[in-house]
């Protein structure tokens, strides 16, 4: 009895392997031919450009969208992709649109969603400009290049913390040297001014008529 079961025992084993290494080569199978099913999600040109801006925290130029995109219409359709998104954002009342900041663009919420994305939003502390670091750094944007002493002189008071405070944070830079006697550093704004402030240029800047107090 002992024999007639380990040779049936044995006739088995070689059909039970054969099952088994079938089902593992079904396993293999299996994911790949997963991988091969189309995605129910249709990808486009837009949607490539849409998921680029979503997922930076920076604005990105035009060529830098047409080099990760790997657009064969260069900065003509990107800027025409954008264009579209902007339409399909307004049409469908999106919180949100693509803005041109900084010499790039950037996905950007709008303003009329402030009062409620204040109280979600912490500003950094290092960020926070007091006003007199406000008034310091207007008189540079609107001057530069400037040298401290024409931005102490319309001030009235020393600067020169308070341009090494903004240059810490960024705001501020070294734009050269001033062709006159002692060849003083000149300063100029930075990019990430631009980016603080939601300008594309420093054209964009608000002229200076229209920061005068109305006339009561």
């Amino acid at each position: 009895m002992s024999e007639e079961f380990q040779t049936s025992a044995s006739s088995v084993e070689p059909q039970e392997a054969q099952l088994s290494e079938t089902e593992e080569q079904q396993l293999e199978q299996q994911p790949q031919q997963e991988a091969q099913e189309p995605s129910s999600q249709q990808i486009t040109t837009e949607s490539i450009i849409e998921a680029i801006l979503f997922a930076s925290d920076e604005p990105l130029s035009a060529e830098r969208l047409v080099s990760i995109a790997d657009l064969n219409g260069g900065v003509k359709q990107v800027k025409k992709c954008i264009e579209i998104l902007n339409q399909q954002y307004q049409q469908s009342g999106r919180a949100f649109r693509i803005e041109e900041i900084a010499g790039g663009y950037q996905m950007m919420t709008l303003p009329d969603y402030n009062i409620w994305l204040k109280k979600l939003l912490r500003e950094r502390g290092d960020n926070k400009l007091t006003p007199a670091a406000l008034e310091t750094l207007a008189i540079i944007a609107y001057k530069q290049p400037v040298i401290r002493a024409d931005v102490e002189a319309i001030r009235g008071v020393a600067c020169g913390e308070m341009i090494r405070s903004l240059m810490y944070k960024g705001l501020v830079k070294i734009a050269g040297k001033a062709e006159i006697l002692g060849r003083p550093l000149l300063y100029g704004t930075t990019r990430k001014f631009l980016e603080v402030f939601g300008l594309n240029d420093l054209k964009d800047l608000p002229k200076a008529e229209e920061l005068k107090q109305p006339q009561q």
